[in-house]
């Protein structure tokens, strides 16, 4: 009997899904290679067939999530809807990449505030930072898009876009901690509010 061909790709994504797991159910620290064959049904050097190492495997945990995000972000900046209507679909698409990917998003929270409590250590193995900053200007740049489309108040920009990301955010970190907080079911709640501060003619605004 032919040995049984073995879907690469497939392979690649059943080891890294139990390494996104583990990571989230005990830490990256404490897990080992071993422990993610054993999840995956595989022997440990098998792993090592498709990641170098658990700094690879982690790696790729990230650009699988980056990917997604990526995609979500590249529908929001295209077509012709309004700006504020791609707005809302965007808030409501990454809403539902973080609730649809629990484990992945307690991974990347962890990591990075692993990363911020080490005094002087290693910084976390991919920046934080740098994804806060792209959704900032993206929603910036669709809060002024929507400006000119005169569907919200003049000047709205960066600090509206900050207040925004960091409203969802917010509600993400109560998620992450406690979950039984509804996270993915007020996701029309959190929308509205991140928008509704930023019409035109909202109190504190201009008309």
């Amino acid at each position: 009997m032919a040995p049984k061909r073995v879907d690469r790709q497939a392979r690649r994504d059943e080891i890294l899904s139990a390494a996104v797991l583990l990571f989230a159910e005990r830490g990256y620290a404490a897990t080992r290679i071993e422990d993610v064959a054993a999840a995956a049904g595989i022997a440990k050097g098998s792993v090592y067939l498709y990641y170098e190492s658990r700094e690879a495997l982690l790696t790729a945990v990230f650009e699988r999530w980056a990917e997604r995000s990526r995609a979500v972000v590249e529908a929001a900046l295209s077509g012709e809807r309004p700006a504020m209507q791609r707005l809302e679909e965007l808030l409501r698409s990454v809403i539902a990449l973080l609730a649809g990917e629990p484990g992945l998003t307690r991974v990347m929270l962890d990591l990075w505030a692993a990363g911020r409590r080490s005094e002087g250590g290693a910084p976390p193995p991919f920046d934080m930072a740098a994804v806060y900053r792209e959704y900032r200007t993206v929603v910036a740049a669709l809060l002024r898009e929507a400006a000119e489309e005169g569907a919200v108040r003049a000047g709205a920009g960066e600090p509206e876009a900050a207040v925004v990301v960091g409203a969802i955010e917010g509600c993400l970190v109560q998620w992450v901690v406690d979950p039984e907080f509804p996270f993915a079911e007020i996701a029309d709640q959190m929308v509205e509010v991140c928008t509704r501060g930023v019409l035109r003619g909202a109190a504190g605004g201009a008309a």
